[in-house]
């Protein structure tokens, strides 16, 4: 999954008049504006989307890997997700991936050949968690559409909303096609063996793993601070927002006319 740009916090600001008013002929969402040349020039974002892309392309070393094991339902794993996780993939994408594995702990028992789930917090989250893994194997705009779920007061009743914000061309019936079928059952089992497959076992939930390693020590300085991790850990040349050499200015007025 793959947000291009941290659209959201920085080309609404940048885009022409302040961001107070965007061209009639701009019809995609912000997290689309920077998916085509079309799309850029169309919502006169091409100058912002160019400058992001030359940055993308300087950046030399690995991303960042963070993991993060969760349930739909659960709330400390909402709470960094929303609150932490993506506003700091917003500002450091250039440097960090995301890997999201909807599963937490559950339980998955065989049933001739297939599975049935048990979720910690009831079989409405077993159904979160399929939504949301389905969602994840259909559209690169999974991410943004995870987080508004999870931002919402009900996270699976607001799923088709999401989906229709961040990717109008994914149907919703598509989405459950799977979430109530073997495919998803299927990717349900990827998630259940790389959450069985963790080590050390997890032991509870967020469970959060940085370049692959988990350790009480990363845990903590994630859920106290997973942007200043990310940028003391990645090797490269630090972007701005970490405070490297490389100044960007976002100065955007809305006018009294």
């Amino acid at each position: 999954m793959m947000v291009l740009v941290p659209l959201l916090l920085a080309l609404w600001v940048g885009a022409p008049n302040g961001g107070c008013a965007l061209p009639p002929s701009c019809l995609q969402p912000p997290a689309k504006w920077c998916s085509s040349l079309d799309s850029a020039v169309q919502c006169g974002v091409l100058k912002q989307c160019l400058e992001s892309d030359f940055r993308r392309t300087r950046q030399t070393d690995d991303p960042v890997q963070v993991g993060l094991y969760y349930e739909s339902l659960c709330p400390g794993c909402r709470l960094f997700l929303t609150s932490m996780l993506f506003p700091t993939y917003l500002l450091l994408n250039e440097i960090m991936s995301v890997t999201l594995v909807p599963y937490g702990n559950a339980q998955e028992k065989p049933d001739g050949q297939k599975y049935t789930y048990e979720c910690q917090h009831g079989q409405a989250e077993c159904l979160g968690n399929m939504i949301e893994t389905c969602i994840m194997n259909m559209t690169e705009m999974a991410f943004p559409i995870i987080f508004c779920m999870e931002s919402s007061a009900d996270v699976i009743g607001s799923a088709e909303s999401c989906v229709k914000i961040y990717a109008p061309d994914l149907s919703m019936d598509k989405v459950m096609s799977c979430a109530n079928g073997d495919t998803g059952m299927q990717l349900m089992h990827q998630n259940a063996l790389k959450t069985k497959a963790l080590n050390p076992p997890h032991q509870y939930v967020p469970w959060i793993t940085v370049n692959g390693e988990h350790t009480e020590d990363l845990q903590e300085k994630a859920m106290t601070s997973l942007f200043s991790l990310v940028c003391s850990t990645y090797k490269g040349k630090k972007p701005a927002a970490c405070g490297g050499a490389e100044k960007i200015h976002y100065k955007s007025y809305c006018h009294n006319e």
